[in-house]
């Protein structure tokens, strides 16, 4: 109905800008207006109602869409950077919807990062209840001692609290470096980076190769493709059993 009212900041999601918190960010930064009005955070909607995300108007989402892009180091995870670095979108302007990240990689990170306009989609990845699981390959600058390798797969303390038990195994190892693979159950900000810094090492590549059952495969980077059903099926199904299990808890 026309006049039922929704939150801006769901709308805004709906419409495929960003994740809610997100959207909330460009709400309180005054990028948003309603109808010509400077919005605010708490604002309510109609459908008809004229939105502007820095001055563009933001129309729903016909069609829900889901990607995966191979990010490139270098550049960071936003659809709007003001200070003019390399942000992602730039890699994403032929998809022919509107998309936003799922979550992050950061600058000097590369792999794989989803990418949708489903604003629901996009809430039950990230929610914390609810994180699949995130597998990277992770090059270090110095050999790798088995005390390091335990304190990696059982916990350490990062920003004063202790990460998930992570699944940490060795590919690849000489005297002078070696390559991990780490499988993370949670999402933290830079978490592998402030890992690996907690137990002495020194990460000189950082590439996210697989998210829950969805490998980014052979892609090539820069690149993007469309999700199959079954990946997002895949994707959603792990998602709604960890916050089930969560809530078990």
């Amino acid at each position: 109905m026309a006049d039922e009212k929704i939150r801006l900041q769901k709308f805004m999601a709906d419409c495929g800008v960003a994740s809610r918190r997100k959207c909330e960010d460009l709400i309180a930064s005054g990028a948003v207006r309603v109808n010509g009005r400077k919005a605010c955070v708490g604002d309510k909607v109609c459908p008809n109602d004229t939105v502007t995300v820095h001055g563009k108007q933001v129309r729903l989402q016909v069609q829900n869409a889901y990607y995966m892009l191979h990010k490139p180091r270098g550049y960071i995870t936003t659809m709007h950077d003001e200070k003019g670095r390399k942000c992602v979108a730039q890699l994403v302007g032929d998809i022919p919807e509107r998309v936003y990240p799922v979550g992050r990689l950061d600058r000097e990170s590369e792999g794989l990062l989803l990418m949708t306009n489903d604003g629901n989609f996009a809430n039950l990845l990230a929610h914390p209840s609810s994180h699949v699981p995130k597998t990277y390959r992770v090059t270090v600058r110095s050999a790798v001692t088995e005390e390091q390798i335990t304190d990696l797969s059982t916990g350490v303390l990062i920003d004063g609290k202790r990460t998930l038990p992570a699944d940490v195994r060795i590919l690849d190892a000489n005297s002078t470096g070696a390559v991990l693979e780490i499988v993370i159950h949670e999402g933290r900000n830079r978490q592998i980076r402030k890992m690996c810094e907690a137990v002495g090492l020194e990460v000189a590549r950082l590439k996210r190769t697989k998210v829950g059952s969805v490998k980014l495969g052979m892609l090539k980077v820069g690149a993007w493709r469309r999700l199959t059903e079954a990946e997002v099926r895949a994707l959603t199904n792990a998602a709604e059993k960890r916050r089930k299990h969560h809530a078990v808890l």
